[in-house]
């Protein structure tokens, strides 16, 4: 008879939000499968469990996840965590929640905290539904690609962002939509915990004043704003001929003026290119 492959949802900052079912369930797992294991011994410590813990994180090769699959087959109960939250939500676990389902291996989820989920309750701003994007490329035209994919988002989206990141990810979406209704839930849970809410373009000029944005942040951005009935002509000239002088890339500026205007990208796309050439 096959095991059971238990994933664990670990709280995000406050220890007190660790599930009951959860703990009773690290206590009696044979083995738990953690993305650091130092953070997860410190968290069994806490909770006076001792059980042994073994790496599981984004960098493991097929031929582990293949020998865990074969020791749930074999009747194993093992717990995956990841540093903090719920695993597989950004974090790494989906290739052995498939394989161990493949395999008839039963899986098990196990909810509790969860930063997604917890920003969007204190935002306010999920009135119909959300798109979940994780954590942005760190830069170059893929970047540039997700974030013309938020700003199309008609629901309220939600993103991971580091601190030090998160002035240039405001920035980038206050010029598609600067008027877009925005929460920043930074250090969610923990000591620290700051919630601030505006409009894009304020929260990127509140936290864009301070010396520096620390700590783990999780950005809901609410419903997109209805584009204005009609952008004249001039003024979508203007918004291209002021992105192409900032430097942006025909491809990029198209993405940003046509989230602006509200036109279609492909009509903005031909601007931008005849723009560029008159330059």
């Amino acid at each position: 008879m096959s095991g059971v492959l238990y994933v664990v949802a670990t709280p995000i900052g406050n220890l007190d939000d660790l599930t009951i079912r959860a703990q009773k369930t690290l206590a009696t797992c044979d083995a738990v499968l953690a993305e650091d294991t130092r953070r997860t011994r410190g968290l069994l410590a806490h909770l006076g469990i001792d059980k042994p813990v073994r790496r599981f994180d984004a960098h493991v090769e097929a031929d582990h996840v293949a020998r865990v699959v074969e020791e749930l087959v074999g009747g194993a109960s093992l717990a995956l965590v990841s540093d903090a939250g719920t695993p597989l939500i950004s974090d790494p676990g989906a290739g052995l929640v498939s394989a161990a389902a493949r395999e008839g291996v039963t899986v098990v989820a196990i909810p509790g905290a969860s930063a997604v989920l917890c920003a969007l309750a204190a935002s306010g701003l999920a009135t119909h539904g959300f798109r979940f994007f994780g954590f942005l490329p760190r830069g170059g035209g893929e970047r540039a690609d997700v974030l013309a994919r938020v700003a199309d988002t008609e629901e309220a989206a939600v993103l991971y962002e580091a601190g030090n990141r998160t002035v240039d990810t405001l920035q980038d979406l206050a010029a598609r939509h600067p008027d877009r209704p925005a929460c920043v839930g930074r250090e969610l849970t923990k000591l620290h915990e700051e919630l601030l809410r505006g409009t894009v373009a304020e929260l990127a000029a509140v936290l864009g004043a301070r010396e520096a944005v620390l700590g783990e942040v999780t950005l809901v951005l609410g419903p997109r704003p209805k584009a204005a009935e009609t952008t004249a002509d001039a003024d979508v000239d203007a918004r291209i001929d002021a992105e192409l002088a900032a430097g942006r890339r025909a491809k990029e500026a198209a993405d940003i003026v046509a989230a602006w205007s509200g036109r279609p990208r492909r009509e903005v796309y031909a601007r931008v290119v005849s723009r560029s050439k008159r330059a």
